[in-house]
């Protein structure tokens, strides 16, 4: 193992462990560097890759803090690596998305109110009224996250944005057949709607794991390239 592992690790031991609770102000790099047994170099390669992570956080004229470490915030962090997969690891992801997505849905529709419920039927219209393959894109990701805001838990919300991101980057609706399948993926966003908007929880799970289905069952059929965009 490298130097700069020994210090992402020795790092990381004294956040798991509460020895460095969040927003607490890291010791002084000499000490830091004595404990782990590593350079001041190596130290601060490893505070860059935390602070990737969304673990840490250098303030400027301060110091170096643990962050909030909330929940929602390291798991959004995922999206440096998940944004790598190929389709075959996209896809190995989707039987999770399915379930996600259902209990979003389902959440959405025991707790929704009538400003977010508003805002989800004026991105379903926007997306049934333009043929504009990004514009559909774009108000797709948004119709979904106002689904799992709706919902309630932060935590949820950020991983179901991960995965969306990355499946963002093949587009089915692009190919020579997307105003069809655009269309089917339309009537199935309008289902999970009805469901939310009827305070139907089991309908609105129902819905939105067929329409997760549907997507992933396009993309295995049809394998889209990487999107250029």
């Amino acid at each position: 193992m490298s130097a700069v592992d020994d210090a992402f690790h020795g790092l990381r031991q004294m956040i798991s462990s509460g020895r460095l609770v969040a927003e607490q102000k890291f010791p002084p790099e000499s000490e830091l560097c004595d404990e782990l047994g590593v350079s001041r170099g190596s130290l601060r390669e490893a505070v860059r890759m935390l602070s990737a992570l969304g673990v840490i956080e250098s303030r400027h004229g301060s110091g170096t803090y643990v962050s909030q470490l909330r929940a929602e915030d390291i798991i959004g962090s995922l999206s440096l690596t998940v944004g790598l997969l190929p389709l075959s690891g996209l896809l190995d992801m989707y039987e999770l998305r399915r379930v996600l997505e259902a209990h979003a849905a389902a959440q959405a529709a025991a707790r929704i109110t009538d400003e977010a419920e508003a805002e989800m039927l004026g991105l379903i219209a926007q997306m049934e009224a333009t043929d504009d393959t990004d514009l559909a894109s774009s108000c797709d990701a948004r119709f979904h996250e106002a689904i799992a805001h709706a919902g309630g838990n932060p935590t949820l919300m950020a991983l179901l944005g991960v995965f969306r991101s990355r499946s963002r980057a093949y587009q089915v609706f692009e190919l020579p057949n997307g105003a069809e399948l655009k269309r089917i993926s339309d009537l199935g966003h309008r289902a999970i709607a009805d469901a939310i908007v009827a305070r139907d929880p089991a309908a609105a799970s129902a819905a939105a794991a067929a329409h997760v289905a549907q997507t992933d069952a396009w993309l295995r059929l049809y394998q889209p390239p990487l999107s250029e965009k």
